[in-house]
């Protein structure tokens, strides 16, 4: 990543936190809702109801592990090729399991939990029905023993026992680092598993009935100094009966960490320190203390950034909470270690040294004893803006992804993919301004939950999965924007922008020269005016469609809701008096009223948005005089004149 980008990355982060974004205006529900059935989709045999990803940058496989499968996928705009690997549970281990009674009986089967690369090797662990097991993946289509490929820790320290259990895996520098929720008599860890670095973990006091929600490698210019976070709820004991038991945190520990000493965290990290997260509104009892899920963007070699968190309430509602990255480093740096009010010796406990290095001396040595019983800092890590963002949706989030953009502003952007509870992907920008929803994607025919989701920003590409079928989208989906400058520019999409030469919506070229070049966008705020186009202006004209009508029938008129954000009208004969929608769905119906005369003439849907009128449809009704039997009027005239009139919309 170039100075310039980095750059311009920091001030994206400095521009969150000027919080801008206050609940002062309501935002707005998505502004357009699509209905996608692209090709590149693959569809599970059976219901997947636990599934692990793995999707590797710039390539175009994905691996899904499922019960007793990996699904090896290469996607193309044509389809999907599909090469299954079946990696049953042993037998005994289903006996076992079936004899000592799991949560679930069906969870008596080798669920994959965890894929991922780490150099060269390709680690595949699986619940094996209670009794983890790891193996290696190779040339993509065979499962081997792991053993013998160097020091790597109990596959249940990798892989929870059953599938319901949350687990998070992260490969950093040759190693692979797990975090495991707890649950039973398992009291939940994060450990170094695999790799060449001794393998540690934290100590049990540290952790109270940690339920993981993601972690992020956190770069640095300097190798020694990398660190890695972990976001995880754990038990509130100090809880008051009207209160959450739960509260959201983050920890840390730096990749250099090679543990104690012989009597003193000889196995266990000696970086480790949390820190309470908070989401909600100020210190107001609205808050949501539960994490789901976090995902970070960050430069390649510093600390400027962005962390989203999903959090949810007790009622079950979800929100995004967003956190300045270089605000959670001050605080691990800086704040107070709670319960400890000595001075330090030395180094400041839990700094990331090297262990040989002249700068851990003995008095580093002594801090030992410091993170040992006080590994949290008193600093709570607040939200950009104070308060979640302002997402009008009653959707509930099931899981995100997010990506940063650069825009033609030569700014940095983020977009955040929400999958829900429906099965819907919502895509949103975040910036200085607040939140915009761009889009809403319907995607499966099948309705359920998005379980998994991976970002490809190389190739431009989405996987979204639920429990029936995998498919893939565009980042830049800009040709379904519309074909005018005043569309793509009011998508406020940063993936896209006006091409003036070519008069299109385009992405964003790989290695565009913002200086340069001819494509227009405005993110910032909901105003096509860059486009500067008398023709913008001008009213365009549709085709009425005739519309027979019996003299003693009610008619209904449908005009397609293109976007959410634009105010819909309808026009008879040119005149200046408006009437009004009702709403059905993603449609704006004309109906019959006292003072909406549906007799022979020219009715106009109307939509204004940014000071624009546009003509969306229009149709030329015509009473026929011929009678319909009451009977049938009554009953089918409506809706099959409505039923009609829908299908010459397509």
């Amino acid at each position: 990543m170039s100075v310039k980008m980095r750059t311009a990355l920091h001030h994206h982060v400095l521009l969150l936190l000027a919080g801008i974004f206050g609940a002062a205006v309501m935002a707005k529900p998505a502004r357009l809702k699509f209905v996608v059935h692209e090709p590149s989709r693959f569809h599970f045999d059976k219901p997947e109801n636990y599934i692990s990803m793995y999707h590797q940058e710039g390539s175009d496989m994905l691996y899904v592990g499922g019960q007793a499968i990996i699904y090896v996928l290469t996607f193309s705009n044509r389809g999907v090729r599909d090469v299954q690997i079946p990696a049953p549970s042993d037998q005994t281990a289903i006996d076992t399991c079936k004899a000592k009674a799991a949560p679930l009986e069906l969870e008596c089967d080798n669920f994959i939990t965890v894929i991922e690369k780490v150099n060269d090797t390709f680690i595949v662990c699986g619940t094996n029905a209670g009794s983890p097991r790891c193996w290696m993946l190779v040339n993509d289509t065979v499962l081997s023993d792991i053993q013998g490929v160097g020091p790597i820790g109990s596959p249940s320290d990798i892989s929870p026992p059953y599938p319901s259990q949350k687990s998070i895996t992260l490969p950093a520098d040759g190693s692979l680092y797990s975090a495991m929720s707890a649950v039973g008599g398992h009291v939940g860890s994060i450990r170094r598993t695999f790799g060449p670095q001794k393998l540690l973990k934290t100590e049990n006091v540290w952790l109270l009935n940690p339920q993981f929600a993601g972690a992020a490698i956190m770069p640095s210019s300097l190798k020694y100094k990398e660190e890695i976070y972990f976001f995880f709820s754990e038990i509130n004991k100090t809880a008051r009966v009207d209160e959450e038991p739960y509260r959201a945190r983050i920890g840390r520990i730096c990749t250099v960490d090679e543990g104690g000493i012989k009597h003193l965290l000889a196995d266990s990290w000696t970086t480790f320190m949390k820190a309470r997260v908070m989401c909600g509104a100020g210190n107001t009892q609205q808050q949501y203390n539960s994490m789901k899920q976090a995902v970070v963007l960050t430069a390649q070699d510093k600390r400027a950034g962005v962390m989203y968190g999903l959090f949810s309430n007790a009622w079950g509602r979800t929100v995004i909470c967003a956190y300045s990255i270089e605000d959670i480093d001050q605080a691990f740096s800086t704040s107070k270690l709670k319960g400890y009010s000595n001075s330090f010796i030395g180094n400041r406990p839990g700094m990331c040294v090297r262990k040989n290095s002249s700068a851990a001396s003995q008095n580093d040595l002594k801090n030992l004893g410091v993170i040992r019983y006080h590994p949290e800092i008193e600093d709570v890590i607040r939200p950009v803006g104070v308060a979640p963002l302002d997402l009008p949706t009653d959707d509930q989030i099931t899981h995100t992804v997010a990506d940063i953009v650069l825009a033609v502003n030569d700014e940095h952007y983020s977009v955040l993919y929400l999958g829900t509870e429906q099965g819907k992907v919502l895509k949103v920008l975040h910036s200085s301004e607040g939140v915009f929803i761009i889009s809403q994607y319907s995607m499966f025919r099948n309705e359920g939950p998005v379980l998994n989701m991976a970002i490809n920003p190389q190739k431009g590409h989405l996987y979204v999965a639920t429990a029936m079928e995998v498919q893939r989208l565009p980042l830049a989906d800009c040709g379904r924007y519309g074909d005018t400058c005043r569309e793509c520019i009011l998508s406020r999409d940063p993936y896209c922008g006006w091409d003036k030469a070519r008069r299109r919506c385009i992405a964003i070229p790989p290695g565009y020269n913002v200086t340069s070049g001819s494509l227009i966008q405005n993110l910032d705020q909901s105003n096509s005016s860059v486009c500067g186009e008398a023709a913008a202006l001008k009213l365009r004209r549709t085709s009425p469609k005739e519309v027979l009508v019996p003299s003693n029938t009610s008619i209904f008129l449908p005009c397609p809701v293109r976007s959410f954000h634009a105010t819909y009208r309808w026009e008879k004969d040119n005149c200046v008096k408006n009437y009004p929608c009702l709403f059905s769905g993603d449609f704006c119906v004309l109906g019959p009223a006292l003072d909406t005369p549906l007799r022979d003439g020219v009715f106009r849907c109307m939509a204004t948005e940014d000071g624009f009128k546009v003509e969306v449809i229009s149709f030329k009704v015509v009473n026929h005089g011929r009678l319909l039997a009451a009977s049938l009027a009554k009953t089918v005239g409506p809706s099959l004149l409505l039923a009609a009139a829908a299908v010459w919309l397509h």
